[in-house]
């Protein structure tokens, strides 16, 4: 969730890339198209890790050790085996040891099958590595250590019955995995996207056969359209929705009047800080119910230490399927503060 399209991002970068090409004496401000981004920044943003392992980071983690992780931060979405629950896809499942030695998952081609499991699917270890780091847990996404990703992964891998008990996952050992991969050889090729001919063995062709064209640009963007009024705050505040990675935060597209009074109530920080302004609002459902709908619930009960209970441990059921990640890291005195504030609807002073 960006503030374009891909698409839209894609044809703006290319404009801004054709413009300079064309008149490199020219600033890219000229144009209106934003500054050229700091080492910072593109630090920042560089954290991929490709299936050639380039940009994986050092780090190593245990079966046991990720298996603590997993219990804190992971199962209340995925399950305490992978297997997931209603919302969730399953992660784990599917592979055979006959798999992880073709490197093909015979599953795969069994129309009766009854679910395709991330692990039946993946080719690249280097791909869950690189979600888990960027994209997990859902409400803190970018939050893990080195170490604790390598330790999610290697329990992830055991439950695959991929890797021993004992097994320790490093920026070494992780080569070896890749080898036994259960669908390491179910790529295709075919689509010429993959990452170069030195990876795949093939004389790669390109995507597309667009050609430059430098006619009639303008000299700047203009916006020739936007939402009306009325339907900026229709869906709460997109950019609280937004999960909160490197240097974009979405796009604001009008906070209810509610929203914006309650964030000047310093229990709203704590909500902010703890990433619970991603999924609830004050007077929106968003991915979970607005804090006013749970004061409503429970107006004139005295289940202060219930809710205090349901936050910190988690849960899915009280409100519908999506699961409510722990909130473990918080104060147990933040935490009496924020339900206390909820309860309240949430005021803004």
């Amino acid at each position: 969730m960006f503030r374009f399209s891909k698409p839209a991002l894609a044809q703006v970068v290319f404009l801004a890339a054709a413009l300079a090409a064309a008149s490199p004496a020219r600033a890219l401000d000229d144009f209106g198209l934003g500054r050229a981004a700091t080492p910072d920044e593109v630090k920042a943003w560089d954290i991929d890790v490709r299936p050639d392992f380039a940009g994986l980071p050092k780090g190593s983690g245990s079966v046991s050790d990720g298996e603590t992780v997993w219990e804190g931060k992971c199962a209340v979405c995925h399950g305490t085996f992978g297997e997931s629950n209603k919302v969730f896809s399953p992660l784990i499942g599917g592979v055979t040891k006959d798999d992880v030695k073709s490197g093909h998952v015979a599953a795969l081609k069994r129309p009766d099958y009854p679910g395709r499991t991330t692990f039946m699917k993946v080719a690249t270890i280097s791909t869950l590595f690189d979600y888990i780091r960027r994209a997990m847990p859902w409400n803190a996404p970018k939050s893990l250590t080195n170490d604790q990703v390598y330790a999610v992964l290697a329990y992830m891998l055991n439950l695959s019955e991929i890797v021993p008990d004992d097994f320790v996952l490093n920026e070494q050992t992780i080569h070896d995995v890749q080898k036994m991969m259960p669908n390491r050889d179910g790529m295709t090729y075919d689509h010429a996207m993959w990452p170069s001919a030195a990876f795949s063995g093939k004389k790669m062709k390109p995507d597309t056969h667009a050609k430059v064209c430098m006619k009639n640009c303008k000299d700047k963007v203009e916006v020739a359209s936007s939402l009306p009024e009325y339907a900026l705050s229709s869906h709460g505040n997109i950019a609280d929705q937004n999960r909160h990675v490197g240097q974009v935060r979405g796009q604001t597209t009008g906070p209810s009047a509610a929203d914006s009074a309650a964030k000047k109530h310093p229990a709203a920080e704590l909500a902010d800080a703890s990433g619970c302004l991603a999924c609830h609002a004050v007077d929106t459902k968003l991915v979970g119910p607005s804090y006013r709908d749970v004061a409503e619930k429970y107006k004139g009960q005295d289940v202060s230490a219930l809710l205090f209970k349901k936050v910190r441990e988690g849960g899915e059921g009280a409100w519908g399927d999506v699961a409510m990640p722990p909130m473990t890291d918080i104060k147990d005195d933040d935490l009496k503060t924020l339900v206390a504030w909820i309860l309240k609807g949430a005021p803004s002073k």
